[in-house]
């Protein structure tokens, strides 16, 4: 348990910092599943534009530091390939 006034302190910020990260992972989440969703539908269009608005809200949470840089980009060229093999056919 924390003891000093700055170890209180700073686990009283922590919490306040999970509860910003949380909703900004759920919301990527939910990003991504409107993708995968678009994806599983068969419908092409709608999957680019949900890929299309999925791209800037990871990257704004690598710079947030929710989600690392390589697991973003890894994600955004996964579901693009999906995407464009959607697309193609």
């Amino acid at each position: 348990m924390a003891n000093t006034p700055q170890s209180k302190k700073r686990a009283r910020q922590i919490e306040r910092r999970t509860d910003v990260n949380k909703a900004r992972r759920s919301r990527i989440r939910t990003f991504l599943r409107k993708v995968e969703e678009a994806i599983a539908s068969g419908n092409a269009d709608e999957a680019k534009a949900a890929l299309q608005a999925a791209q800037p809200e990871l990257m704004r949470g690598v710079t947030k530091g929710v989600v690392h840089k390589n697991t973003a980009s890894r994600k955004i060229s996964r579901l693009a390939s999906r995407v464009k093999a959607l697309s193609a056919v």
